[in-house]
């Protein structure tokens, strides 16, 4: 507001003063053209004549008669200049010392001291100064001066000094309390020490790029200790940016809390951690994200956890588990990576709740449009926040959903081990959440009429696919998922190099891993993620050769179908 002000009163200083410009490309207006008179603004275009009245537009410099170029002169300015400028200044400007200080910025220096020591010393006056900055030139030989208006250092350090100052009686003039800033304390403080206000009015979320957060004094900081008041301290444990993120995601998934943290992988290993203590088991299934797995059965061993891995769908060997193993955590996706299997939560919740087993579902196929699972009986719902939630495949981030119980414990290894969301991540998280019901249902829609014409195709052995009655748990999809999601995986007629040709011949789709971005993107998992795997180690992980897992984004579906068309034609 109050750059606008500046802007605003400048253009009605020169308004007054014949012969001023605002430097280069300015205001032409009332220059004296060469023959030394004085030119007057009309709306005709200029014309290429020659120099001179009714000629090409003047250049604003005057042409002596001994042939050197002389800078137009610059009038002094009245002396009531002041009173004028703040009058006018009055209709479009809310802090007339704003407008006082430009209007004496354009006399001499003792009109510009005068007005700065009647000035009141407000947030916005400071504002303006910094903004404004401290660059004022003139050419030698007494030249005129640029249009810059002044105000140096000085006047900015006794702005902020003011707020150290008391006022006399009798509308004296304040007595300062302390030396002037320096430059190098003002731009450290300026405009933030004093000033600053909460922007609560922002129509969008703000990035609040912060490490730490300060306490006004002593007293502040133990009502925080106590719990009297609130504040997030420092960045590893909080941000508003990010607390706004995770109160969204918690509303979409009916939670009573979320954290955010740096990845998907950083939160599972996170909750794992929190969740299962030592000498722990862990119930999770077959078909899973290869790096879950790879944690699971590396490192979680050393803490003395175990695992029993069964069939998703294997209810059996789940009660056999709980009723033989001193289980902690049953863990699972649901659709499950890459084959995109699904969980009945309803009953696999209700088991492991009657054992004391707590029941984490991995939802990131799935997102919260889709399937409720903390609705469904889970405890807590994990998302890989860098796929379908931020929908962009611009940023790295994962979240974990349910009740603050639950939560505490994972929240406090978490401010430890510090997989700390940058602000950015957040906020460009909190963008991609608005769109997140229009895109999941656009890809949901792509993803199943691609699915049915797939499994019609002679040169597809086989589609995973839960929406597809073929699907083995395409009754329990059916029940607990209003859709079936974006991930299309399927089987190519042929071995790992005519797999491969499929995927090459392909247009659209970007050959990359992750899903749920706006673009759609085609791997082969056998050379993308289980390379350095054995054909037999593969072969053991149900990670076949010929498999193909398609993420539909959101183009227009007939050319995603007439793209997958064609390559497949011309195998």
């Amino acid at each position: 507001m109050a750059t606008v002000c500046i802007l605003q009163a400048g253009a009605a200083a020169t308004s007054m003063l014949p012969g001023v410009g605002l430097g280069v490309g300015g205001c032409h207006d009332c220059r004296p053209d060469a023959s030394g008179a004085s030119s007057t603004k009309t709306n005709a275009p200029p014309s290429s004549g020659g120099v001179g009245g009714g000629g090409k537009r003047s250049s604003g410099f005057d042409l002596s008669s001994n042939g050197f170029l002389r800078p137009p002169r610059i009038p002094r300015l009245p002396p009531n200049i002041v009173r004028q400028l703040s009058i006018k200044a009055r209709r479009n400007c809310s802090n007339i010392g704003v407008a006082q200080v430009v209007a004496a910025s354009a006399t001499d220096r003792p009109s510009l001291d005068a007005a700065i020591s009647t000035l009141p010393q407000s947030a916005d006056v400071l504002e303006a100064q910094q903004q404004l900055g401290s660059s004022a030139h003139a050419t030698d030989g007494g030249a005129a001066a640029t249009s810059t208006f002044v105000i140096d250092s000085t006047l900015l350090s006794q702005a902020i000094a003011a707020t150290t100052t008391s006022s006399c009686n009798n509308g004296s003039l304040p007595v300062e309390k302390s030396k002037p800033m320096t430059r190098g304390t003002l731009a450290v403080h300026g405009g933030e020490r004093t000033g600053r206000r909460d922007v609560r009015d922002a129509l969008i979320t703000p990035i609040c790029q912060t490490s730490t957060y300060f306490f006004k004094d002593t007293a502040e900081l133990i009502a925080f200790q106590e719990g009297t008041h609130t504040s997030f301290e420092y960045g590893r444990y909080g941000n508003p940016t990010t607390n706004a993120a995770e109160e969204k995601i918690s509303a979409l998934e009916g939670a009573e809390a979320t954290l955010l943290s740096a990845s998907g992988m950083c939160v599972t290993t996170t909750m794992l951690l929190a969740l299962v203590p030592a000498g722990g088991h862990i119930v999770t299934t077959t078909d899973c994200y290869r790096r879950t797995r790879q944690f699971i059965q590396t490192v979680l061993p050393k803490m003395g956890i175990t695992t029993t891995v069964i069939d998703p769908a294997d209810i059996s060997a789940l009660q056999h588990a709980l009723e033989t193993k001193n289980v902690s955590l049953f863990f699972s996706e649901s659709p499950t990576n890459p084959y995109l299997r699904c969980i009945d939560v309803e009953l696999v919740s209700k088991l492991c709740h009657t054992h004391g087993v707590l029941v984490c579902i991995d939802g990131t196929f799935a997102t919260p449009v889709n399937q409720q699972a903390l609705a469904l009986g889970a405890d807590l719902v994990l998302n890989s926040a860098t796929k379908y939630l931020a929908g962009h495949n611009d940023v790295l981030a994962g979240s974990l959903s349910g009740s603050k119980k639950c939560l505490t414990p994972v929240r406090a290894l978490h401010n430890v081990l510090g997989g700390v969301l940058d602000p950015n991540a957040a906020y460009l998280i909190l963008r991609g959440l608005k769109t997140l019901s229009i895109r999941v249902r656009q890809q949901n829609a792509t993803a199943l009429k691609l699915a049915q014409t797939l499994e019609a195709h002679p040169k597809v052995a086989r589609v995973h696919y839960p929406g597809l009655e073929s699907h083995p748990e395409h009754k329990i999809a059916k029940l607990q998922m209003s859709g079936f999601g974006g991930v299309v995986s399927f089987e190519i007629v042929g071995d790992l190099e005519t797999t491969s040709r499929f995927i090459d011949g392909l247009r659209i789709p970007y050959i990359a891993p992750s899903l749920g971005g706006c673009e759609s993107l085609v791997e082969q998992p056998t050379i993308i993620s289980y390379w350095d795997q054995t054909p037999e180690e593969r072969a053991k992980l149900g990670i076949k050769d010929n498999l193909v897992r398609f993420s539909c984004g959101i183009e227009d579906s007939e050319d995603i179908f007439h793209d997958i068309m064609q390559s497949l034609d011309a195998m």
